[in-house]
């Protein structure tokens, strides 16, 4: 993807600002399940289909969003794993790149703290993971540390890019499962749509389907709360959310869950969830704040402990450093041969 900082540029009119502004914030979710879904949009800002295509593909292709589509609940199909390593400085960058190289790596940062490499790898099964894990410890000759998920508290980075410091819900209980016979369909919806008007009746076709039932499937698992929403996934180091910090606290496991539900509630937090401990590795509950300046993010989060009653429970704060790598998660496709998707 291009860098729009990286060449000088003419700057974009005001009412083309506003445009993007709200095409970003406004379509992170509720995103039109019809035949003609940018004509929708279309209808509601003022402009034409084609314009509303060309806008939505000169924010792709900037990199402002990654793609058009759905974001998963945790457990509803494939596996994932949050894993972390202690990198020597001098070789991180080369096994970042080592990392990164595996398809199944969607996300993985530099994190500020000895276990210094994070990434999250998700595939379409619980052996796929271990296998590309145990080649990156043969490969670096490290150990790399899992840290598996045990319950979701709160899990939505589609948030209000003008007021992010809102309040949220937490998540109470595990959505259904996609059915294998859905997967080809959840696929398509983690890939994202084609710009063009008509994106679903081109789904519909490859499955050898109506495009009304791909429609009305998309919407159960949103009723369901199989996808946590349809729509924009925005990159939020783009728009300007680059102060982001992954917290981590001690806390009683008979305890964790009453603090995990109070701090998911919390304004600004994105991500909050309990994960299995590791060895040196004592933190249960963790958090994700989304600032766009450092100072923004600690006022964020330390309201957020005051508010959740966490204060005195042992905790580390993780400032991103370096983001060597972000794309979407691959549940129901099969791995590509080639290193990026």
């Amino acid at each position: 993807m291009t860098n729009p900082d990286a060449e000088t540029q003419q700057l974009p009119e005001a009412s083309a600002l506003d445009l993007n502004a709200r095409l970003l914030n406004d379509w992170q979710r509720g995103f039109p399940l019809t035949a003609r879904p940018f004509a929708q949009v279309a209808e509601v800002e003022g402009m034409s289909e084609t314009e509303v295509i060309e806008a939505f593909g000169a924010l792709l292709q900037r990199g402002a969003i990654s793609r058009i589509g759905g974001v998963w609940a945790p457990g509803v199909g494939g596996a994932a794993l949050l894993c972390a390593m202690a990198v020597q400085a001098e070789r991180l960058e080369a096994v970042a790149a080592l990392v990164s190289a595996h398809a199944g790596v969607n996300h993985n940062y530099e994190r500020e703290h000895q276990l210094n490499l994070w990434f999250v790898i998700t595939g379409t099964g619980a052996e796929s993971l271990d296998q590309a894990l145990a080649a990156i410890e043969r490969d670096t000759a490290l150990t790399v540390t899992r840290l598996k998920m045990v319950r979701p508290y709160r899990i939505d980075l589609g948030f209000d890019l003008h007021a992010p410091a809102r309040a949220g819900s937490a998540i109470r209980q595990r959505p259904p499962r996609v059915d294998q016979a859905d997967h080809a369909l959840a696929g398509l919806v983690e890939a994202g749509l084609a710009l063009e008007p008509t994106p679903f009746d081109t789904w519909a076709a490859a499955l050898g389907t109506g495009t009304d039932e791909v429609l009305a499937r998309i919407q159960a698992w949103l009723d369901a709360g199989t996808l946590r929403r349809f729509g924009l996934v925005v990159r939020h180091h783009e728009v300007g959310f680059s102060a982001n910090a992954m917290t981590v606290f001690d806390i009683p496991d008979a305890q964790v869950d009453a603090f995990g539900e109070r701090l998911a509630t919390q304004p600004g937090i994105t991500l909050c969830y309990r994960r299995e401990r590791a060895a040196s590795w004592p933190y249960n509950l963790y958090c994700m704040v989304h600032g766009r300046s450092r100072d923004d993010t600690l006022a964020l989060l330390g309201a957020a402990i005051a508010g959740a009653g966490l204060d005195a429970w042992p905790r580390q704060v993780l400032f991103s450093r370096r983001r060597f790598k972000q794309t979407g998660a691959r549940y129901f496709r099969p791995l590509p041969e080639a290193v990026n998707d």
